[in-house]
């Protein structure tokens, strides 16, 4: 399961809420190096209340964060969503790391 954090006003957004058909594409060190994941997205309700469900996901994605109260504030201010890709399928040439 891969997970984004975005702004709901995001075309992204709007293209996954009508089409969830969704490809993550991550260039690696060279040109001949790469990853891409492709599933069927989910976009999350906005997160509109500091410390609720789609806020508690945006913080246990950060690897650890000093003020966890005012990170929660921005997510809501800022109209956050979680785009989550359950990976089907999964290929490339940089997939041993």
């Amino acid at each position: 399961m891969l997970r984004l954090s975005t702004t709901a006003d995001r075309s992204k957004v709007g293209h996954l809420r009508r089409n969830p058909r969704a490809t993550l594409h991550v260039q690696g060190g060279d040109v001949w190096s790469f990853a891409v994941a492709e599933g069927q997205a989910e976009v999350s309700a906005v997160t509109e209340v500091p410390g609720d469900a789609v806020g508690r996901e945006l913080l246990a994605m950060l690897p650890g964060d000093a003020r966890p109260e005012a990170f929660l504030k921005q997510q809501v201010e800022e109209r956050r969503v979680v785009i989550r890709l359950p990976v089907e399928r999964l290929y490339g040439t940089a997939l041993d790391g």
